[in-house]
């Protein structure tokens, strides 16, 4: 569907269109179908509200699982204790929930739009990177480590992962590596100031696995 979206974008307006923040902008496709189709201006109307609602889903998704990443770091001592604390009638992360809100809040209040979607490319296929990375260093490190799902053809797969993220990376700016360090440069403070020293994993302690924290939903 992305390949048939995109070849029929690129047959809709010039490449140099999308490129332009001043004309394609963050709603490049919406400005497309303005600039290039008149009289279907319903069309433009259905894929905002289609926009809309997909980052809506995707963002209350990403906001739930950052939730639980930080339930399960703070169960082995890389986060405070208060991140693992589970609701007493909801048994969700609620704490971890709170605190990811007002980081967000935060960020969409003060920060520009496409200034946090260059952020959210940027550290995902940066993070896409790192766990192709873990799968031929786990292959090789730990080979009779019980794996729930298999990677097929290691290191051909994840070599072809972060060959790709790499390529999508390297047309984001310097700006954005720039913001990527920053954020690389606060992970590593909080890692060896607070994490180092509580991590239950690094003092020899089994960390016993638990079920994961409900979403609240049922």
């Amino acid at each position: 569907m992305y390949l048939l979206f995109g070849h029929v974008l690129t047959g809709l307006a010039p490449v140099s269109f999308f490129r332009d923040p001043s004309q394609g902008g963050e709603a490049s496709v919406v400005a497309a179908i303005q600039n290039f189709m008149p009289g279907y201006k319903w069309l433009s109307d259905a894929v905002t509200i289609a926009i809309l609602a997909g980052f809506t889903s995707v963002i209350l998704v990403m906001l739930l699982g950052q939730s639980r990443v930080f339930y399960s770091m703070s169960k082995d001592g890389l986060l405070p204790a208060s991140f693992s604390k589970l609701h007493p009638k909801f048994q969700t992360p609620y704490k971890g929930n709170l605190i990811i809100l007002l980081l967000v809040g935060l960020f969409a209040a003060f920060v520009p739009g496409d200034v946090v979607g260059h952020m959210t490319s940027i550290g995902t296929l940066f993070a896409f990177i790192l766990v192709c990375a873990a799968v031929i260093i786990l292959r090789k490190k730990e080979p009779n480590l019980k794996r729930e799902f298999k990677t097929p053809l290691v290191p051909l797969f994840p070599i072809l992962g972060i060959v790709s993220c790499l390529a999508m990376i390297l047309g984001l700016g310097w700006e954005n590596w720039a913001r990527l360090g920053g954020w690389l440069a606060i992970g590593f403070i909080i890692y060896f100031t607070y994490s180092v020293k509580h991590s239950k994993l690094a003092k020899g302690q089994v960390v016993i696995p638990e079920d994961p924290p409900g979403d609240g939903l049922h």
